[in-house]
Protein backbone atom coordinates (compact mmCIF):
# COMPACT_ATOMS: atom_id res chain seq x y z
CA UNK A 1 0.00 0.00 0.00
CA UNK A 2 1.27 3.61 -0.16
CA UNK A 3 0.02 6.90 0.82
CA UNK A 4 0.76 9.76 -0.70
CA UNK A 5 1.07 12.86 1.55
CA UNK A 6 1.10 16.57 0.12
CA UNK A 7 2.49 19.56 1.77
CA UNK A 8 0.43 22.27 3.59
CA UNK A 9 1.91 24.74 1.71
CA UNK A 10 0.55 22.78 -1.75
CA UNK A 11 -3.14 22.87 0.16
CA UNK A 12 -3.02 25.22 2.42
CA UNK A 13 -6.70 25.63 2.80
CA UNK A 14 -7.09 25.52 6.52
CA UNK A 15 -4.84 28.13 7.06
CA UNK A 16 -7.64 30.73 5.84
CA UNK A 17 -9.93 28.90 7.64
CA UNK A 18 -7.98 29.15 10.96
CA UNK A 19 -6.83 32.82 10.19
CA UNK A 20 -3.63 31.66 11.96
CA UNK A 21 -0.04 30.43 10.55
CA UNK A 22 -0.55 26.76 10.83
CA UNK A 23 2.18 24.50 11.15
CA UNK A 24 1.15 21.92 8.92
CA UNK A 25 2.78 19.43 6.62
CA UNK A 26 5.29 21.96 4.81
CA UNK A 27 6.81 22.29 8.35
CA UNK A 28 5.94 25.82 9.16
CA UNK A 29 5.92 27.08 12.88
CA UNK A 30 3.54 28.00 15.28
CA UNK A 31 4.75 28.36 18.83
CA UNK A 32 8.22 27.40 18.48
CA UNK A 33 9.83 25.82 15.93
CA UNK A 34 9.58 22.83 13.51
CA UNK A 35 9.86 19.21 14.34
CA UNK A 36 8.93 16.64 11.49
CA UNK A 37 7.00 13.43 10.84
CA UNK A 38 8.70 10.60 9.04
CA UNK A 39 6.34 7.29 9.72
CA UNK A 40 7.06 4.35 7.38
CA UNK A 41 3.26 3.31 6.20
CA UNK A 42 3.98 -0.11 4.21
CA UNK A 43 5.85 1.07 1.72
CA UNK A 44 5.40 5.12 1.62
CA UNK A 45 3.88 8.53 2.45
CA UNK A 46 5.31 11.95 4.33
CA UNK A 47 5.33 14.74 6.42
CA UNK A 48 3.78 16.21 9.68
CA UNK A 49 2.91 19.22 11.52
CA UNK A 50 1.11 20.85 15.40
CA UNK A 51 1.59 23.64 17.37
CA UNK A 52 5.10 24.35 17.69
CA UNK A 53 5.53 23.13 14.20
CA UNK A 54 7.19 20.51 12.11
CA UNK A 55 9.00 19.71 9.30
CA UNK A 56 10.37 16.99 6.94
CA UNK A 57 8.37 14.82 4.29
CA UNK A 58 9.14 11.52 4.51
CA UNK A 59 6.82 7.63 4.36
CA UNK A 60 3.76 7.85 6.17
CA UNK A 61 3.43 10.98 7.95
CA UNK A 62 0.02 12.57 7.20
CA UNK A 63 -1.26 14.70 4.72
CA UNK A 64 -3.52 13.94 0.97
CA UNK A 65 -3.42 10.76 0.20
CA UNK A 66 -3.19 8.73 -3.24
CA UNK A 67 -6.43 8.71 -4.48
CA UNK A 68 -6.75 6.39 -7.02
CA UNK A 69 -5.61 4.13 -4.44
CA UNK A 70 -7.46 4.82 -1.85
CA UNK A 71 -10.82 4.04 -4.00
CA UNK A 72 -9.90 0.67 -4.29
CA UNK A 73 -7.85 -0.40 -1.08
CA UNK A 74 -9.96 -0.88 1.94
CA UNK A 75 -6.60 0.11 4.22
CA UNK A 76 -5.46 2.80 2.08
CA UNK A 77 -8.92 4.58 2.91
CA UNK A 78 -9.29 3.44 6.06
CA UNK A 79 -5.88 4.76 7.19
CA UNK A 80 -6.85 8.41 5.53
CA UNK A 81 -9.86 8.20 7.74
CA UNK A 82 -7.84 7.33 10.35
CA UNK A 83 -5.45 10.38 10.13
CA UNK A 84 -8.48 12.39 10.41
CA UNK A 85 -9.63 10.98 13.47
CA UNK A 86 -6.33 11.37 15.29
CA UNK A 87 -5.80 14.92 14.94
CA UNK A 88 -9.46 15.39 15.85
CA UNK A 89 -8.68 13.48 19.15
CA UNK A 90 -5.15 15.14 19.92
CA UNK A 91 -7.43 18.42 18.80
CA UNK A 92 -10.03 17.81 21.52
CA UNK A 93 -7.76 16.66 24.22
CA UNK A 94 -4.86 19.56 23.40
CA UNK A 95 -7.99 21.89 24.10
CA UNK A 96 -8.99 19.83 27.28
CA UNK A 97 -5.78 20.44 28.59
CA UNK A 98 -5.47 24.67 27.99
CA UNK A 99 -3.81 24.77 24.55
CA UNK A 100 -6.43 26.31 22.27
CA UNK A 101 -4.64 27.55 19.79
CA UNK A 102 -2.91 23.91 19.00
CA UNK A 103 -6.66 22.51 19.40
CA UNK A 104 -8.32 24.60 16.73
CA UNK A 105 -4.91 24.25 14.06
CA UNK A 106 -5.44 20.61 14.59
CA UNK A 107 -8.76 20.70 13.77
CA UNK A 108 -8.31 22.44 10.35
CA UNK A 109 -5.50 20.63 9.48
CA UNK A 110 -7.20 17.08 7.77
CA UNK A 111 -9.33 19.77 5.59
CA UNK A 112 -6.22 20.29 3.21
CA UNK A 113 -4.01 17.44 4.63
CA UNK A 114 -6.69 13.99 3.45
CA UNK A 115 -10.36 15.86 2.79
CA UNK A 116 -9.51 17.67 -0.30
CA UNK A 117 -7.68 14.84 -1.45
CA UNK A 118 -10.71 11.92 -0.53
CA UNK A 119 -13.55 14.03 -2.12
CA UNK A 120 -13.37 12.57 -5.73
CA UNK A 121 -13.36 9.15 -3.99
CA UNK A 122 -16.37 10.26 -1.27
CA UNK A 123 -18.14 11.17 -3.69
CA UNK A 124 -18.09 8.06 -5.63
CA UNK A 125 -19.04 6.32 -2.72
CA UNK A 126 -21.79 8.03 -1.94
CA UNK A 127 -20.03 9.43 1.53
CA UNK A 128 -21.90 13.05 2.60
CA UNK A 129 -19.23 15.92 2.80
CA UNK A 130 -18.37 16.51 6.18
CA UNK A 131 -15.62 19.41 5.73
CA UNK A 132 -17.61 21.37 8.33
CA UNK A 133 -17.46 19.79 10.96
CA UNK A 134 -13.51 20.25 11.04
CA UNK A 135 -14.10 24.04 10.36
CA UNK A 136 -16.98 24.26 12.61
CA UNK A 137 -14.87 22.74 15.49
CA UNK A 138 -11.68 25.27 14.62
CA UNK A 139 -13.75 28.14 15.04
CA UNK A 140 -15.01 27.04 18.13
CA UNK A 141 -11.62 26.59 19.50
CA UNK A 142 -10.55 29.95 18.13
CA UNK A 143 -13.19 31.63 19.94
CA UNK A 144 -12.72 30.01 22.84
CA UNK A 145 -16.27 27.72 23.26
CA UNK A 146 -16.31 25.39 26.50
CA UNK A 147 -14.45 22.44 26.36
CA UNK A 148 -17.67 19.99 26.67
CA UNK A 149 -18.82 21.81 23.19
CA UNK A 150 -15.52 21.15 21.52
CA UNK A 151 -15.65 17.86 22.56
CA UNK A 152 -19.54 17.03 21.40
CA UNK A 153 -18.11 18.84 18.38
CA UNK A 154 -15.51 16.05 18.27
CA UNK A 155 -18.32 13.03 18.61
CA UNK A 156 -20.18 14.85 15.63
CA UNK A 157 -16.49 14.08 13.75
CA UNK A 158 -16.04 10.35 14.73
CA UNK A 159 -19.65 9.75 13.72
CA UNK A 160 -19.29 11.14 10.36
CA UNK A 161 -15.66 9.38 9.94
CA UNK A 162 -17.74 6.32 11.06
CA UNK A 163 -20.21 6.74 8.44
CA UNK A 164 -17.50 7.20 5.87
CA UNK A 165 -15.95 4.05 7.13
CA UNK A 166 -19.06 1.96 5.92
CA UNK A 167 -18.77 3.10 2.64
CA UNK A 168 -15.73 1.84 2.02
CA UNK A 169 -14.32 -0.45 -0.85
CA UNK A 170 -14.13 -3.60 -0.67
CA UNK A 171 -11.14 -6.11 -1.71
CA UNK A 172 -10.80 -10.29 -1.00
CA UNK A 173 -8.58 -8.77 2.37
CA UNK A 174 -10.57 -10.20 5.31
CA UNK A 175 -12.05 -8.03 7.74
CA UNK A 176 -9.25 -8.84 10.45
CA UNK A 177 -6.41 -7.87 7.94
CA UNK A 178 -7.73 -5.08 7.07
CA UNK A 179 -8.51 -2.91 10.64
CA UNK A 180 -4.85 -4.30 11.34
CA UNK A 181 -3.51 -2.43 8.57
CA UNK A 182 -5.09 0.71 9.64
CA UNK A 183 -4.11 0.00 12.92
CA UNK A 184 -0.37 -0.82 11.40
CA UNK A 185 -0.22 2.50 9.65
CA UNK A 186 -1.00 4.48 12.74
CA UNK A 187 1.12 2.94 15.11
CA UNK A 188 4.40 3.62 12.43
CA UNK A 189 3.16 7.29 12.58
CA UNK A 190 3.07 7.63 15.86
CA UNK A 191 6.20 5.90 16.55
CA UNK A 192 8.16 8.01 13.37
CA UNK A 193 6.67 10.89 15.27
CA UNK A 194 8.23 10.04 18.67
CA UNK A 195 11.90 9.87 17.53
CA UNK A 196 11.19 13.67 15.86
CA UNK A 197 9.56 14.65 19.33
CA UNK A 198 12.96 13.14 20.59
CA UNK A 199 15.09 15.95 18.54
CA UNK A 200 13.52 19.29 20.24
CA UNK A 201 11.45 20.82 22.80
CA UNK A 202 8.34 21.23 20.25
CA UNK A 203 4.74 20.02 21.10
CA UNK A 204 4.04 19.55 17.38
CA UNK A 205 5.61 15.99 16.89
CA UNK A 206 4.45 15.33 20.27
CA UNK A 207 1.06 16.03 19.73
CA UNK A 208 0.97 14.62 15.70
CA UNK A 209 1.98 11.24 17.47
CA UNK A 210 -0.16 11.18 20.71
CA UNK A 211 -2.90 11.74 18.40
CA UNK A 212 -1.69 8.78 16.13
CA UNK A 213 -1.31 6.25 18.62
CA UNK A 214 -5.25 7.19 20.28
CA UNK A 215 -6.73 6.60 16.90
CA UNK A 216 -4.24 3.30 16.44
CA UNK A 217 -6.15 2.05 20.16
CA UNK A 218 -9.54 3.45 19.19
CA UNK A 219 -9.21 1.46 15.79
CA UNK A 220 -7.69 -1.52 17.59
CA UNK A 221 -10.60 -1.78 19.97
CA UNK A 222 -12.90 -1.78 17.46
CA UNK A 223 -11.73 -4.41 15.62
CA UNK A 224 -9.52 -6.27 18.31
CA UNK A 225 -12.15 -9.49 17.95
CA UNK A 226 -11.93 -9.55 14.44
CA UNK A 227 -8.07 -9.91 14.38
CA UNK A 228 -7.57 -11.93 17.17
CA UNK A 229 -9.61 -14.01 15.56
CA UNK A 230 -7.69 -14.49 11.96
CA UNK A 231 -4.34 -13.79 13.26
CA UNK A 232 -3.44 -13.83 17.27
CA UNK A 233 0.44 -12.57 15.98
CA UNK A 234 -0.89 -9.75 14.45
CA UNK A 235 -3.18 -8.92 17.27
CA UNK A 236 0.01 -10.13 20.21
CA UNK A 237 2.53 -7.95 17.94
CA UNK A 238 -0.67 -4.25 18.15
CA UNK A 239 -1.02 -4.89 22.12
CA UNK A 240 2.72 -5.08 22.76
CA UNK A 241 3.33 -1.91 20.30
CA UNK A 242 0.33 0.11 22.10
CA UNK A 243 1.39 -0.83 25.46
CA UNK A 244 4.73 0.43 24.90
CA UNK A 245 3.27 3.43 23.37
CA UNK A 246 1.16 4.10 26.11
CA UNK A 247 3.96 4.66 28.18
CA UNK A 248 5.90 7.43 25.32
CA UNK A 249 2.48 9.11 25.59
CA UNK A 250 0.99 9.41 28.70
CA UNK A 251 -1.21 12.05 27.95
CA UNK A 252 -1.77 14.66 25.49
CA UNK A 253 0.76 17.04 27.64
CA UNK A 254 4.35 16.56 26.68
CA UNK A 255 6.45 15.21 29.60
CA UNK A 256 9.64 16.47 30.44
CA UNK A 257 11.59 14.29 29.06
CA UNK A 258 10.97 11.92 26.24
CA UNK A 259 12.76 8.77 27.53
CA UNK A 260 11.18 6.18 25.76
CA UNK A 261 13.02 2.99 24.26
CA UNK A 262 13.32 4.53 20.18
CA UNK A 263 14.58 0.80 19.89
CA UNK A 264 12.13 -0.82 21.25
CA UNK A 265 9.26 1.19 19.76
CA UNK A 266 10.58 0.85 16.08
CA UNK A 267 11.07 -3.05 17.01
CA UNK A 268 7.68 -3.39 17.96
CA UNK A 269 6.04 -0.98 15.18
CA UNK A 270 8.26 -3.19 12.78
CA UNK A 271 6.65 -6.24 13.82
CA UNK A 272 3.17 -5.10 13.46
CA UNK A 273 3.45 -4.17 10.19
CA UNK A 274 5.42 -7.73 9.54
CA UNK A 275 2.64 -9.32 10.78
CA UNK A 276 0.15 -7.34 8.89
CA UNK A 277 1.70 -7.30 5.47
Amino acid sequence: MKVELKTWGQLGVATALAGLTLAGCSGEAVEGGEGGENAVVGTAGETGEGEGGEGGEGTGGEGGVEVAAAGNDPVIYGAALAVAEAHVIAARDAYAAGKTEAGAEMFAHPVSEVLLEMEPVFAERGVEDFKSLFSDASGAALNGADPSEIAGQADAIFAALRAAEEKAPTSDASAGKIAGGVVADQIERAVAMYAQASESTNYGPYLDGYGFYKAAQSAFERSADAVRAEDTTLAGSIETALGLLSEAYPSVARPESLDANQGALSGASASVLLAAS
